[in-house]
């Protein structure tokens, strides 16, 4: 069994894998291009000074137990009709089942003049452990301006992070005496703050109560660095003082090497088996695939559980008997130590209601309370203890739809 990315998707797998398989009858090997395991949620939290980078960083190897193989290397190319991958060092491994948990990252230099000597000084990200720690220190000093958070293009991890940045930006401003200094802006390529009706006209009005404008339908084409302005394809212009960008995001190199994926590396799957499309033995998880579900960490444990059911399945040579339904769930926070939760799945849209327990919650869905923002922070912990391990959570792989209010 060879699970190549050691991020989320691919560490809760090999988790799970280990528990159910016989040792003596399967090997587990993970592959990995660095020894470190970031939190990624936390990094939402670097540039506010919540968290710290040695707050949600951890050695990779720390959580997979013996008798997993981790290998730290680079992925060269994957050849599904031979069953082989090569490695960056040349090393090539053969596999009985392949699991492609090899993620997304930003891609900045897709888009016309995002890097240049004013990336990291008035253009930054918080998606990656430097970017969220350089924009953090700027934070510190800056007195003000127009602040625009821009979205790129869809999918991206966390679908709600940008939104939360900004519902962050507003209080940290706000207690530091300096809001009415500061114009929060979200450009983002969709119609609204969010994809789906109810939660768009939820969210929109947060943002709208907040004071953070939005402008939709916003399709980049180049940033003017001079003008310090984002420019989109029909001409229109937004101006900034300050950048947060969420530029496209795209999977591994080493999907399009192997000429495995999309245009955007993201690897053709079966939405509901997590089969690759048209490969024998090869399974996608979590960030890696192109399904219309969220690109999130709660995805990629309601994924594993299902991929599990249906892995088993394979190796006895039956049929997938499992389907995915797209559930995800995701807190939102939304400032002043408050928060939110939206629960959906492929075909049911986020609902207000109460969560997990219909009529007690403890967790309010589309609405705010201190109960959902201490559900984030706690969820760090359950993070680490529970979910990267591998350990079944009350919360079943799909959606409920107890406790939602339609309407």
């Amino acid at each position: 069994m060879l699970i190549l990315g050691g991020g989320t998707a691919g560490t809760m797998m090999a988790n799970k894998l280990a528990s159910a398989l016989d040792e003596r009858d399967w090997r587990i090997t993970v592959v990995d291009g660095t020894e470190e395991h970031y939190y990624q949620p936390g990094f939402l939290f670097v540039p506010f000074g919540t968290y710290g980078i040695r707050d949600i960083v951890k050695p990779r190897r720390k959580y997979l137990p013996g008798r997993i193989k981790f290998i730290l290397s680079g992925i060269e190319h994957i050849e599904a009709e031979k069953k082989t991958v090569k490695l960056s060092g040349g090393e090539m491994l053969s596999y009985d089942c392949l699991i492609i948990a090899t993620g997304a990252d930003i891609h900045p230099e897709q888009i016309e003049g995002m890097l240049d000597e004013e990336w990291g000084r008035s253009k930054f990200d918080f998606y990656t452990p430097t970017g969220a720690d350089r924009l953090g220190q700027f934070l510190k000093g800056w007195q003000g301006g127009k602040l625009v958070v821009s979205i790129a293009e869809m999918p991206i991890k966390c679908p709600v992070a940008p939104l939360e940045f900004l519902f962050l930006a507003d209080a940290y401003f706000t207690e530091r005496g300096m809001r009415n200094k500061v114009d929060l802006q979200l450009v983002t390529p969709l119609s609204g703050a969010f994809t789906k009706p109810v939660a768009n006209r939820v969210l929109g009005e947060f943002m709208e109560r907040k004071g953070i404008s939005v402008t939709p339908d916003f399709g980049i084409a180049r940033v003017d660095n001079q003008e310090k302005k984002l420019v989109a394809w029909d001409e229109t212009e937004v101006s900034y003082d300050l950048l947060v960008s969420i530029p496209t995001n795209m999977g591994d190199s080493c999907i399009a090497r192997s000429e495995m994926g999309n245009e955007l590396n993201f690897v053709p799957t079966n939405k509901k088996t997590l089969e690759a499309d048209g490969l024998e033995d090869v399974f996608v998880l979590g960030d890696a695939s192109n399904l219309p579900s969220s690109k999130a960490g709660s995805v990629a444990h309601f994924q594993s559980e299902i991929l599990l059911k249906n892995i088993l399945e394979h190796i006895e040579g039956r049929p997938a008997c499992a389907n995915y339904d797209g559930h995800a769930n995701c807190f939102i926070e939304s400032g002043f130590g408050k928060g939110l939760l939206i629960d959906f799945n492929y075909e049911t849209e986020p609902l207000r209601g109460k969560f997990p327990l219909p009529g007690i919650g403890p967790f309010k869905l589309l609405g705010e309370s201190r109960v959902n923002h201490y559900g984030k922070l706690m969820f760090r912990w359950a993070y680490w203890n529970l979910l990267l391990r591998g350990v079944e959570l009350p919360i079943k792989a799909e959606m409920s739809m107890a406790g939602k209010v339609r309407g």
